[in-house]
């Protein structure tokens, strides 16, 4: 009977500690989309407004819309709709993380500035000078954060600022 004791504490412990384990392992994981201290994506800027504007432009807390696990703003009721039909076609790849980072395997924040739209996708870099680096290979560029993405899932990359 004592032994049956133990085992039942032993199992209860190890199930304890396997819980805990995988409550840590969720707290480590990285947000997929890059957000300012609010909760806000693109810093504020309008996903839609670089394809249907071809510029950055800011958005208002008047045209908000929650997806992905951040708000994202947008400077008229048409381009929320847009968003809304079809978010994945107007978010920044990479979570609007640095494109040129997340190529060398880790994240930064991104400038709304620094962007480009290639093969109907947006892009963001850190600044106009890494983003003009990005550019320089930039399909492989592309190739390697899209790897690197993936496996960001698994393993949170370092956020380098």
């Amino acid at each position: 009977m004592k032994l049956q004791n133990r085992t039942f504490l032993f199992l209860a412990l190890f199930i304890g500690i396997a819980v805990a384990f995988a409550a840590c392992a969720r707290t480590e994981s990285f947000a997929t989309v890059n957000t300012n201290g609010e909760g806000i994506a693109l810093n504020g800027f309008d996903a839609v407004a670089y394809f249907a504007a071809d510029k950055a432009v800011e958005g208002s807390k008047t045209y908000e819309y929650a997806w992905n696990g951040a708000k994202w703003l947008f400077s008229s009721a048409e381009n929320l709709e847009k968003f809304k039909q079809d978010p994945a076609a107007y978010a920044p790849q990479f979570g609007g993380y640095c494109s040129f980072a997340v190529s060398k395997g880790y994240t930064a924040n991104s400038d709304p500035n620094a962007w480009k739209i290639v093969d109907g996708k947006l892009y963001l870099n850190y600044s106009p000078e890494v983003k003009k680096k990005w550019e320089q290979d930039q399909q492989e560029n592309i190739k390697k954060a899209e790897g690197n993405w993936i496996e960001f899932k698994t393993k949170k990359p370092e956020h380098k600022g």
